[in-house]
């Protein structure tokens, strides 16, 4: 699923604001001016750091009303954001009637799709950035949807095969090329399938933006496909967009907020095919094991290898067809990593890693440069440096064909491991390699 930078504004500033967005505001406004962050203030009402940044989103649906006098009470605002969020209920109240009794004779995007009423955004408007603010895309025929699709496909295959650096670009250009289609008029079918293929390349844009560190447009994209997927009332694409956003979360502000993110792409899991709920388990597991969290790690990998065990491709969704045995193994193997080094057992991981290595093929180099270098990684911390130094070496090799600033972390992790083992002729010379500022700067352009 995917990014972008940059793009025309959907609505103008000069549109209607709603209740709810101006509660939105008044909440930000607050906490600035209590000079406290969004972690600070989810501590301090016992609530995670995704509700807060809920509700300072202005295309967000309404907080509970228990999350806003919670607000109401930490940031000291004598009840004006209670009020001003009881008035954004009415507002909302009046706005579902209006558009109630307007169903029947209107063919606007989105008002047949059976959307998700959990979602955390209004979906009767686009978010910004995606949309002209003028003009319609007219008429979606099944042929629209098929060139998106074709589209994604040449993204998702750009970034497998040469990182994030190559694909970004090109991927954010076709998205913004495509996402004015969602405002077109189309039958139900067509129209939900055009959503989802939407919200797919959105998912890829935003991963290619991810692999080489543009975290805001990571962010960005990532919003938009989940909008997407809940437009469409899309379990599966939810599920997927969400997972995404727990991997970006793990690597940017720690595994905590993956933990929740991952929990909540798991909420209707009966309408999740068995390989969706395999990869959701695979991560949840990566995320408790960097909680430190053993015992339960275990019985998430356990449980996820249940699942890929009941696997029927034939059912599962097209963004999907990544997570075959060999992604399975590699997500599951380095989920096992952090219990392995607990237990000073490689047995308990690096098995299933060299299983995935051998099964990475042409079509997935990234996944299997990422493979070999946390094999080596775990390899010098707890097995033979020389081995290790070995598998640094193929590593470092694929890598210089891919652009990724999480391959290039990931190499640098590797160079701190063999710092105990520099005696050993082979590692010094992986770590001289590792280290060398001319050898690295490929990996990340």
């Amino acid at each position: 699923m995917t990014s972008g930078e940059g793009g025309p504004t959907i609505e103008s500033d000069r549109r209607p604001s709603t209740v709810a967005a101006q509660l939105a505001r008044e909440v930000r406004r607050l906490r600035k001016e209590a000079d406290i962050s969004q972690r600070v203030l989810a501590s301090m009402i016992g609530y995670s750091r995704q509700y807060v940044t809920m509700t300072e989103w202005e295309d967000s649906n309404l907080p509970s009303p228990e999350v806003i006098a919670a607000i109401d009470n930490a940031l000291e605002a004598n009840g004006a954001l209670i009020a001003l969020r009881a008035q954004a209920d009415g507002d909302r109240q009046s706005r579902r009637r209006t558009a109630a009794t307007s169903l029947a004779t209107t063919d606007e995007p989105g008002k047949s799709l059976t959307a998700n009423v959990f979602s955390p955004f209004n979906l009767e408007a686009v978010p910004a950035g995606y949309v002209p603010e003028l003009g319609c895309a007219g008429a979606v025929a099944w042929s629209d949807v098929e060139q998106v699709k074709e589209a994604t496909r040449r993204a998702a295959t750009a970034e497998n095969l040469h990182g994030g650096g190559s694909a970004n670009a090109a991927a954010s250009q076709q998205l913004y090329a495509f996402a004015p289609l969602v405002r077109g008029r189309a039958a139900p079918d067509t129209r939900r399938a055009l959503f989802e293929a939407v919200g797919n390349l959105s998912g890829v844009a935003a991963f290619a933006a991810f692999d080489i560190a543009d975290f805001a447009t990571a962010d960005q994209h990532s919003r938009f496909a989940l909008w997407c997927a809940d437009a469409a009332g899309s379990w599966e694409l939810r599920a997927s967009t969400l997972a995404d956003m727990a991997r970006m979360a793990a690597y940017t502000s720690g595994a905590d907020n993956a933990l929740s993110l991952i929990e909540l792409a798991q909420v209707r899991s009966d309408r999740l095919s068995a390989t969706t709920r395999a990869m959701l388990s695979a991560l949840r597991a990566q995320f408790l094991a960097a909680l430190g969290r053993t015992d339960e790690t275990l019985a998430e990998v356990s449980r996820s290898d249940n699942y890929f065990a009941d696997s029927m491709p034939g059912e599962d969704p097209p963004w999907m067809c990544y997570y075959d045995e060999a992604e399975h193994l590699g997500s599951t193997g380095k989920a096992l990593i952090p219990v392995a080094l607990a237990r000073n057992q490689m047995e308990l991981a690096a098995p299933r890693i060299g299983q995935a290595i051998r099964r990475q093929g042409q079509s997935y180099p990234r996944s299997r440069t990422f493979s070999l270098t946390r094999l080596a990684t775990l390899t010098m911390r707890i097995g033979d440096p020389k081995e290790a130094a070995k598998l640094g070496m193929q590593a470092m090799t694929h890598a210089k064909a891919i652009h990724s600033q999480r391959i290039r972390d990931e190499l640098q992790v590797l160079s701190r491991a063999s710092i105990k083992h520099l005696a050993i002729p082979e590692v010094n010379g992986l770590y001289s390699v590792l280290t060398d500022d001319s050898e690295m700067s490929a990996v990340s352009k």
